[in-house]
């Protein structure tokens, strides 16, 4: 990947909403009011399932992850929108676009393993509750989450690595707000067919299947949920069970219609409006899914509020 090489260009144009300015300033502020709000809403998790020992479960130790993922995606991808958005310059550099290639595709394959994580999670909590703490026990969090991040990051790797050796032919110009693969993938010039092969592969590996696994989890844990006797255990298994279900058709919806089909395919502002979506939207409202519809989580974030006011 040298970058003197006359078929990788020294900087690309991040083209965006170019051809649309009217929607540049409405868009800037948008993501200017809720990349914060979404920072802030993950840290409080994030230090609420740490300082509380009551949150010191193997469910609020893979929604802590789950946060810090978000944390990471949202921040590898939106301040280079906001500094495209507010500036007539829409340039990044080859070397930023490749960091920022990995470094998104890293989270966004790591997120999908990690929701297919939290639903066995769930299975095991409601299915078999006796056995819930011997089976998932801490040795075993640690070592699931291992895996699913290195098994997110050499996919990653190995996509990104495999797009990037494809010549750009001088193209500089990307018509999207991120350097993404399957907008790489339409730009580059050449045999493309084993690349394009070679993501859907990858993609039904990573979230087709994880997809599976969560259905498969759910239609067990619907079944354990309605033989339930007491309503109140079915009215608090339903709402951990929903928020997570919620979050996994936010993430897994627009990912499934972007990646899963050929490059070419692909409409011209459709990778746009999915990245800012499952890229900026579902980061954003992942924490106040599970703060809204979690008395735990809502308790504790409570008394760290107190804690907070009452030390000042």
């Amino acid at each position: 990947m040298a970058l003197m090489n006359g078929s990788y260009p020294e900087q690309f144009i991040l083209l965006g909403f170019a051809d649309r300015p009217w929607l540049e300033l409405p868009l800037f502020v948008i993501l200017l009011i809720i990349y914060p709000m979404g920072l802030m809403g993950n840290i409080a998790i994030i230090l609420v399932s740490i300082l509380d020992p009551q949150l010191h479960s193997p469910m609020y130790f893979f929604l802590t992850n789950l946060s810090f993922l978000d944390m990471c995606y949202t921040t590898s991808i939106v301040p280079q929108m906001l500094i495209n958005l507010g500036s007539s310059t829409k340039t990044i550099s080859y070397t930023r676009c490749v960091l920022q290639l990995y470094f998104y595709s890293i989270m966004g394959g790591t997120e999908c393993l990690l929701l297919a994580i939290m639903s066995i999670d769930r299975y095991v909590a409601i299915c078999k509750p006796l056995r819930y703490t011997l089976i998932m026990n801490q040795r075993l969090c640690i070592l699931l989450m291992s895996v699913v991040w290195l098994t997110g990051m050499t996919y990653a790797i190995s996509e990104a690595s495999i797009t990037l050796q494809l010549p750009m032919c001088g193209h500089n110009q990307l018509d999207h707000l991120v350097c993404e693969i399957p907008v790489l993938l339409k730009t580059a010039c050449g045999e493309k067919e084993a690349n394009e092969f070679a993501l859907s592969l990858g993609c039904i590996f990573m979230l087709l299947v994880p997809l599976c696994l969560i259905l498969a989890s759910y239609g067990r844990i619907g079944w354990a949920i309605f033989q339930m006797k007491s309503s109140e255990g079915r009215k608090k298994a339903f709402g951990t069970c929903s928020s997570h279900l919620i979050v996994v058709f936010l993430f897994s919806g627009p990912a499934i219609s972007m990646y899963l089909q050929p490059p070419s395919s692909i409409t011209r502002d459709q990778p746009k409006f999915m990245a800012l979506f499952y890229g900026v939207v579902t980061p954003t409202l992942n924490p106040f899914i599970y703060t809204l519809r979690n008395k735990d989580v809502k308790a504790a974030l409570g008394k760290l509020m107190m804690n907070i006011f009452s030390s000042k």
